[in-house]
């Protein structure tokens, strides 16, 4: 097994839009993520700001649109721009770009991952038996309590860029 990174620290994961992006702020102590202290789905223009403002030791990852050959439209190109910007506000941090199939294949597996299969591999390494797939209820938050699609998109980059840059999983 590769040595762990048994230092503590912060990562700023985002999943971008053309117009808002999820992210999550999740901590980890070195050997696992032990929680997510902040999360949403707001507009690029505050979290532009927000990772400005936030501290240089933060890890900052960022999921890339990758091309397969197929055509997309005038959003995909927005995201594009949105991850340039996100990336020259994270500068002075440590940065990286997490591709989809990495995603798939650290938390899944397999190439052949669809969205319910990576929350559910989230769910089963983050908040097995807790209630509402890791959520909980109101009285009883689980350590998904609140989450979102892209919310749920968010915490797949920042697992991955965790287990790949953190405890030096290889593929």
């Amino acid at each position: 097994m590769a040595e762990q990174n048994t230092t503590k620290g912060t990562i700023f994961a985002i999943d971008p839009g053309n117009t808002e992006s999820g992210y999550v702020i999740a901590e980890h102590n070195g050997e696992e993520i032990t929680r997510v202290t902040h999360k949403g789905k707001i507009a690029n223009e505050k979290l532009l700001r927000i990772i400005e403002m936030s501290p240089v030791s933060i890890h900052v990852a960022i999921e890339m649109v990758a091309s397969y050959g197929m055509p997309v439209g005038a959003e995909v190109f927005d995201t594009c721009v949105w991850i340039g910007r996100f990336t020259q506000a994270a500068q002075g941090r440590t940065i990286e770009r997490i591709y989809r199939k990495d995603e798939k294949l650290y938390l899944c597996g397999k190439l052949t991952a669809k969205d319910s299969n990576i929350s559910q591999a989230l769910v089963d390494r983050f908040a097995p038996g807790q209630p509402n797939k890791g959520k909980g209820t109101v009285k009883n938050p689980g350590f998904f309590y609140g989450f979102s699609k892209d919310m749920w998109a968010a915490m797949a980059v920042a697992t991955t860029y965790f287990d790949k840059n953190i405890r030096k999983i290889p593929l």
